[in-house]
């Protein structure tokens, strides 16, 4: 079996996509320098928009799209299969660091925090999802959960 991606047959602008990455990373950046979970908080909020239906309500989404109009970046479409997959793994990750810091877990919030950032940073710099590979992996050990 050759490795793949989800596929929803849906196109999407993969240049948006890696804008909001950039965002994301700097949501996280800011949670780490400030401790200050509303910023979590609204990263949640933001995910849940983009996965569930509502971009048009996603301030990252907004802020991307003009950003690329503004600089007259390229369009790129790709299929958004993996880009919504890789949103589900950002909104987890998400959740997980808030409970964590209200847990006050230090370490695990510095653990999920570094795994989230270097996921984002392959996304961002060099279009590199790890989404498709983790959906690769389980695809080939639990075939039947994606038939």
């Amino acid at each position: 079996m050759a490795q793949q991606c989800p596929l929803i047959f849906r196109q999407i602008d993969a240049t948006v996509t890696r804008i909001n990455t950039l965002f994301v990373i700097l949501g996280i950046v800011g949670f780490l320098a400030t401790g200050n979970i509303l910023i979590l908080l609204f990263l949640i909020i933001d995910f849940f928009l983009r996965l569930y239906g509502y971009k048009r309500f996603s301030l990252i989404n907004g802020l991307s799209l003009t950003i690329q109009k503004k600089l007259s970046l390229s369009v790129k479409m790709e299929d958004a299969g993996a880009k919504r997959l890789a949103a589900f793994f950002g909104l987890i990750f998400s959740i997980v660091l808030s409970v964590a810091s209200l847990l006050n877990a230090d370490v695990t919030v510095h653990i999920t925090a570094g795994i989230f950032l270097f996921c984002a940073s392959l996304e961002l710099l060099f279009g590199y999802c790890i989404a498709c590979k983790i959906y690769y992996i389980a695809k080939k050990i639990y075939p039947r959960g994606f038939a």
